[in-house]
């Protein structure tokens, strides 16, 4: 276990990429869960914020290989026994403290960007009959396109249940815990104590970055054209 000097006011958790991603992503989602209901206009808003979804969750993926330390999956995502073994610290009251994501956080992280990019995906061959199609649906068989709204509206439910889930426990841990989460990854910093995983945290690259991003961008829009879609509807 490494620790961390006592005489550091804070030290660096998450390097500015990958909170800018996380948060980009949370008002995105929100925006999307907003222009969902209140007509075409907002639906063609709907679209294009799930591409822009896509764009962010393909950054974050390439930056969870190429990134900080804290935001590398290899840094964060762990086993089941070490899983357990965190249930274990919370219930006996010593919980062991992590600069990044702990062991069962690391996997929610997964889920979430696992359940946001189907969300996603599966609206790009949506159309609501009317006047507002998905970017891939009309270049795909009609069953397609009523196989991938029913998915994106089940898909939904799945959603909202691990963003409330998501949303409790780091407003639970942020109120009641060691660490303030929310404001860590506002901040990026954590106040100095003994870390499980390395302290402090290997900030990545600023223009690895907007590589990781224009990256993104060509892999989403250019996947789509290639395709036979629309990628700027």
């Amino acid at each position: 276990m490494s620790s961390t000097p006592a005489t550091q006011a804070s030290v660096l958790a998450w390097d500015l990429p990958t909170r800018l991603s996380k948060w980009m992503l949370a008002a995105l989602v929100g925006l999307a869960f907003a222009t969902k209901y209140y007509g075409d206009e907002t639906l063609v808003w709907h679209m294009r914020n799930g591409l822009a979804i896509l764009v962010v969750l393909v950054f974050r993926l390439l930056w969870g290989v190429v990134g900080g330390s804290t935001a590398r999956f290899a840094g964060f995502l762990r086993g089941p026994g070490a899983a357990m073994s965190y249930i274990g610290s919370l219930l006996r009251g010593r919980p062991q403290h992590y600069l990044g994501h702990n062991p069962v956080g690391g996997w929610m992280v997964m889920a979430l960007l696992a359940v946001v990019g189907a969300q996603a995906l599966t609206g790009l061959f949506t159309t609501d009959d009317i006047m507002v199609d998905g970017p891939m649906a009309l270049a795909v068989d009609p069953d397609i396109v009523s196989r991938a709204s029913a998915l994106h509206g089940q898909i939904f439910e799945i959603l909202l249940w691990l963003v409330g889930l998501h949303v409790a426990a780091n407003l639970a841990y942020s109120l009641f815990g060691s660490d303030n989460l929310i404001l860590a990854m506002l901040s990026g910093r954590k106040r100095p104590m003994a870390f499980v995983d390395r302290a402090p945290a290997t900030p990545g690259s600023v223009l690895l970055a907007l590589a990781c991003l224009a990256a993104a961008a060509g892999v989403v829009f250019g996947g789509i054209w290639l395709a036979g879609g629309d990628p700027f509807p």
